[in-house]
């Protein structure tokens, strides 16, 4: 089929639709939704045996649903309607939600249904729930729908509230005086819930040192206490803060006042004019059952292997964090293991340089050089690595910089559903660097290296196992992705061929 993806951006569960129809055999064509003129005029162009809407934020004009079938990919359990779908559901601590499919008509949200999906709930950030959940239950959906279209006799489900299968309703958007702290009263599951039901967007309305800002990247502190709403301690740009019962972490902020860019931007180096008597707190010793707590970088060792993962926010990682990442690396080479695995963070393996922390600098120029150099460090010295084997294990996504530092190790290994975006011209056509002019032709040759850059395509991890970008691909959710990992990488260790591998 023509498949032509209406979409607000080219955003993570955009680019998984695309490989994953892509895989299928359709042919797919992105336009943006700027303005019902724009879309028009692209509609008209493409001609679609399919319009497919996995990201809007307005409804599509009339013009279009009326004369082309259109399906939209809702985050919410049949019948659920409203923009703030997964807000409501992590605020409601809901233990089951899901994707539907509608058929785009007058009523936002209330189509036909042609197809559902559903996933247990986690506590997590709903940034983390819609990259991996939602996701993979929108393809469910998507490809279920599209079987059924194709099949020609299949008609969809009106939405009828009297069926004991629909148990949404309509909500509205979540506000922000729904959403604020009260750091007297709420206890530390309730301020994890707010933030966490706000993360990426819009972030939770608060103050810090008097600052108005947004707060994102929550974690839950197990140890450390003080008076509720008191900022008691920092770590690698994380302040932490009391609850009446406990305290959290805030890692990133974003500044609201005038003239200020708007940026997310790690806690501390946003608010670093008012940390004077902050006391600054290093992690417990790395343990897997140790207190909850704020960890960037950890480190763990099991039968000859050396597990470092890296958890950064958004998979963007500035100098400091590439410094900090590069001191943990060396010191996992010192240790008397055998093979290193590089896990990434469990929403992103690696994005990256931080253009963030770049464009707030005192001087963006230099911290851009900074930045890229210290990437750079970090890459050359898993390229010269003689002492491990070192793995590249990717549970979750990566793009620019961070697909070239994971095709630094000797192994890469990626998790299906995995979606790589292998190129820097999203950046402002940046040229790029992380060695990947002797990385990428070293594994696909010159010709497709060059399509791979020119391309600026996400490459699902099928493709990119064929192509011999990575080394293999694992079937899979995260956890059994990460035995498989395991299971190879203890093989390696206790192989005494590993040197010659």
């Amino acid at each position: 089929m023509r498949i032509l993806f209406l979409t607000h951006a080219f955003n993570s569960l955009t680019q998984r639709l695309y490989v994953e129809l892509s895989e299928r055999g359709h042919e797919i064509s992105v336009e943006f939704d700027i303005n019902d003129l724009a879309t028009s005029e692209a509609v008209a162009l493409y001609q679609p045996d399919l319009i497919l809407a996995p990201f809007l934020k307005r409804a599509i004009p009339e013009t279009v649903w009326r004369r082309y079938r259109c399906l939209v990919v809702h985050p919410g359990i049949k019948g659920d309607r409203g923009p703030s779908a997964l807000d409501w559901a992590i605020m409601n601590q809901e233990h089951e939600w899901g994707v539907t499919v509608l058929q785009a008509n007058a009523d936002m949200d209330g189509g036909d249904i042609w197809s559902a999906a559903s996933f247990a709930m986690r506590e997590a950030p709903k940034s983390s729930i819609y990259r991996h959940e939602v996701t993979e239950a929108a393809v469910v959906a998507v490809v279920d729908a599209i079987r059924r279209i194709e099949g020609g006799t299949a008609a969809p489900e009106p939405l009828d509230y009297s069926s004991p299968e629909v148990c949404g309703r309509t909500r509205p958007l979540l506000r922000q005086v729904q959403r604020l702290v009260d750091w007297q009263k709420d206890d530390t599951q309730t301020v994890m819930r707010k933030i966490r039901a706000a993360d990426g967007f819009p972030g939770v309305e608060d103050a810090l040192f008097g600052q108005t800002c947004r707060l994102f990247d929550a974690w839950e502190e197990g140890t450390l206490r003080g008076a509720s709403g008191a900022i008691i301690a920092r770590r690698d740009g994380a302040l932490c803060r009391a609850t009446r019962d406990g305290a959290v972490w805030i890692g990133h902020v974003r500044l609201i006042s005038p003239g200020d860019a708007g940026l997310k931007l790690p806690a501390t180096f946003a608010l670093r004019d008012y940390l004077e008597g902050i006391p600054m707190v290093s992690p417990p010793a790395d343990t897997e059952c140790g207190p909850a707590t704020y960890r960037e970088i950890s480190y763990r060792e099991k039968n000859g292997v050396g597990y470092l993962e890296f958890e950064f926010y958004n998979g963007a990682m500035s100098s400091e964090q590439c410094q900090r990442l590069l001191h943990a690396y060396r010191a996992a080479c010192e240790r008397q293991t055998r093979v290193i695995v590089l896990l990434g963070g469990s929403d992103f393996w690696s994005n990256g340089i931080n253009l963030n922390t770049i464009e707030a600098a005192e001087s963006p120029a230099d911290e851009s050089w900074k930045n890229i150099n210290s990437m750079n460090d970090l890459a050359c010295a898993i390229i010269n690595t003689q002492s491990h084997l070192t793995i590249s294990a990717l549970r979750s996504n990566a793009g620019a910089g961070g697909v070239f530092l994971a095709l630094a190790a000797d192994k890469v290994y990626v998790r299906d559903g995995v979606v790589l975006n292998p190129h820097y011209k999203g950046m402002g056509n940046l040229y790029g660097s992380e060695y990947w002019t002797y990385l990428l032709p070293k594994r696909v040759g010159s010709e497709k290296a060059s399509a791979i850059m020119e391309n600026r395509l996400p490459v699902g991890a099928r493709a990119a196992a064929r192509s011999g970008l990575v080394d293999a691909q694992f079937a899979g959710d995260a956890g059994e992705f990460l035995r498989e990992v395991q299971a190879c990488a203890e093989s390696f260790a206790a192989s005494a061929e590993i040197d010659a591998l």
